[in-house]
C-alpha cells in the first residue's frame, strides 16, 4: 500500500491535518488572548455567557432528544434539567454567572491539585520514587495556595489565560508554518 501526501496536510507518515488549520486555530488564539488581556473581565463575561446560551440549548436537545432514543433516559433527564438550569442562571444574571463559574473552576483546579499530589505521594510511598514525591508535595501546595485564595486566583484567571492563548497562539502560528 502506498503511502500519499497532500499538498495541504502533512506529509505521510505524520497524521493528516492541513496547516491552514493550525495556522486560523493560531490566530483566533491570539486575538482571544489579546482580548483576555485589553479587556480581561468583559471577554471573560462575554465566554461565559457563550457558554450559559451552550448549556441552556444542550439542555433542552437533550430533553428532545428523549422523544427519539430513551436509552440512558434518567441520564438525558438529569443532563437537560442541569443545562437548562444552569444556562438559565448564567442567562439571567451574566456578570453573577461569571463569578460563579469562574469561582467554581478555581475550586475544582485546587482540589484537582490536592488530590493529585496525594496521589504522587501514594504512588512514591509505594515505590515511585523522590520525582513522585516532590511532584505530589508541589501539587499539594499548589492546591493549597489556590484553595487559601479562591477569589484572588478567579480574578487572576483571565489574566492567566490571556497569557497561555497569547503564547499557544503563536506557536500555532509558528508550526502551522513548519507543516507547510
Amino acid at each position: 500500500m502506498a503511502e500519499t501526501s497532500m499538498s495541504s496536510g502533512v506529509t505521510a507518515g505524520r497524521e493528516l491535518f492541513p496547516w491552514w488549520l493550525v495556522l486560523i486555530q493560531g490566530i483566533i488564539a491570539l486575538i482571544l488572548g489579546l482580548f483576555f488581556l485589553y479587556r480581561p473581565y468583559a471577554t471573560l463575561v462575554v465566554l461565559v455567557t457563550f457558554l450559559g446560551a451552550y448549556w441552556l440549548v444542550s439542555g433542552i436537545i437533550g430533553l428532545i432528544s428523549l422523544f427519539w432514543d430513551r436509552t440512558n433516559m434518567g441520564w438525558k433527564i438529569l443532563y437537560g434539567i442541569l443545562g437548562i438550569l444552569a444556562g438559565g442562571a448564567i442567562l439571567a444574571g451574566p456578570i453573577l454567572g461569571t463569578i460563579a463559574v469562574t469561582t467554581i473552576f478555581v475550586v475544582m483546579i485546587g482540589v484537582l491539585g490536592l488530590v493529585m499530589g496525594f496521589l504522587g505521594l501514594f504512588g512514591a510511598f509505594k515505590g515511585g520514587g523522590w520525582g513522585a514525591a516532590i511532584i505530589g508535595i508541589l501539587l499539594i501546595i499548589f492546591g493549597c495556595l489556590i484553595l487559601a485564595n479562591v477569589y484572588a486566583t478567579a480574578l487572576m484567571t483571565p489574566f492567566i489565560v490571556g497569557v497561555f492563548l497569547v503564547v499557544g497562539g503563536i506557536a500555532a502560528i509558528i508550526g502551522s508554518f513548519f507543516l507547510r
